[in-house]
């Protein structure tokens, strides 16, 4: 009897123990975890503020760094977790070892996810922020990552991308845009008095803040089917030229109806055939 006693003590104790080692583990992840994470991006800050980086380069940083740091943390939990409960590594480490070597030859995609991500990154080719058009996507850049990449549409859809798949990469927020405007005029028109009139509007933009250069009147763009089109062009601050031209064009129409311009617009004729 004292010998069960005794072995049913030394479990609760083995239990007691192990459960309080296991709790402190928790408890020290929980509060190491919001800590780092601080550190990271108080850190980032800091250097911001004194290289100078754009605070685009420093919100991708952040956002490898912090997963870096997560993955990290977590790894070293696990090999704690094991210490605590004696599970020796050494078997299962060796164990990894063989099965990680038998599933490399299908690893090879997430090999080049890994690869392609790190050049991005060392090649600042797209950072978050930034309006881009790739792999068939387009869409503002929420995180680049060293597996995959998130680009949000501008319908609202979150798009995760292999970085293998993110070939010619075309980054529409580097620098300033162009604002470009069509519109056409009626042949009945006199181009010389829609080009006045479109030079008007384009002097009264000139004092917007968006704009970097410009707007000016270029001339006539083509002939359409029933219209002569006039083109005008600007250069605006980077992802203002969308908001710019919506509200050139309001302005050209407004315009175009004082001086009595035809926009031209589809017209149908009925003909009707009166028999006897």
């Amino acid at each position: 009897m004292n010998f069960l006693e005794d072995g049913f003590n030394n479990i609760i104790g083995l239990i007691i123990t192990y459960g309080l080692r296991i709790a402190l583990l928790v408890i020290a992840f929980l509060v190491v975890a919001p800590i780092g994470k601080k550190v990271i991006s108080s850190s980032l800050a800091k250097a911001s503020k004194r290289e100078s980086v754009s605070e685009a380069r420093i919100n991708t940083l952040e956002k490898l760094v912090l997963n870096v740091f997560s993955y990290t943390l977590i790894f070293i939990f696990v090999v704690m977790f094991f210490g605590i409960i004696g599970l020796p590594l050494g078997p299962l480490l060796a164990g990894a070892g063989v099965l990680g070597l038998a599933i490399g030859f299908g690893a090879q995609g997430l090999v080049s996810d890994v690869v392609t991500g790190f050049f991005l990154l060392l090649e600042r080719q797209i950072e978050i922020g930034e309006y881009v058009t790739t792999a068939g996507y387009n869409g503002i850049v929420e995180e680049v990552g060293l597996r995959t990449t998130k680009i949000r549409s501008f319908d609202g859809t979150l798009n995760f991308i292999p970085n293998r798949d993110l070939t010619g990469v075309s980054n529409h927020s580097r620098g300033t845009m162009r604002a470009l405007v069509d519109i056409g005029i009626s042949y009945d028109d006199n181009i010389d008095h829609a080009m006045a009139v479109l030079q008007k509007v384009c002097d009264e933009f000139k004092e917007d803040e968006r704009f970097t250069e410009g707007p000016d009147v270029l001339g006539v763009q083509g002939f359409g089917s029933s219209d002569v089109v006039l083109r005008l062009l600007g250069r605006t601050e980077n992802m203002l030229q969308w908001s710019a031209e919506r509200d050139i064009r309001k302005r050209i129409k407004e315009m175009f109806d004082q001086e009595g311009i035809e926009i031209p617009y589809p017209h149908q004729v009925n003909v009707t055939k009166q028999t006897n």
